[in-house]
């Protein structure tokens, strides 16, 4: 009996510890990959700020071409 519990200690440590690894290398691949999720999302937002303020600039021309082609009524 003694010696099936010493087999499965001797088998199991190594085997726990591969576990072990693999999960923390899972981990730090998820957290990596959660890292360039924000970076990418950081982007995004810098894009759609860009973005907005460049429409925002291209209204106010049109609106400068606009007025200056309505005649004024007096």
């Amino acid at each position: 009996m003694t010696d099936v519990i010493g087999v499965i200690m001797v088998f199991s440590i190594p085997i726990i510890a591969i576990i072990t690894s693999h999960i923390r290398s899972n981990t730090k691949i998820k957290g990596k990959l959660i890292q360039e999720q924000l970076e990418l999302e950081k982007l995004k937002h810098q894009n759609f700020l860009l973005e907005t303020e460049k429409m925002r600039l291209e209204l106010e021309k049109m609106n400068q071409i606009d007025t200056k082609d309505t005649p004024k009524i007096p």
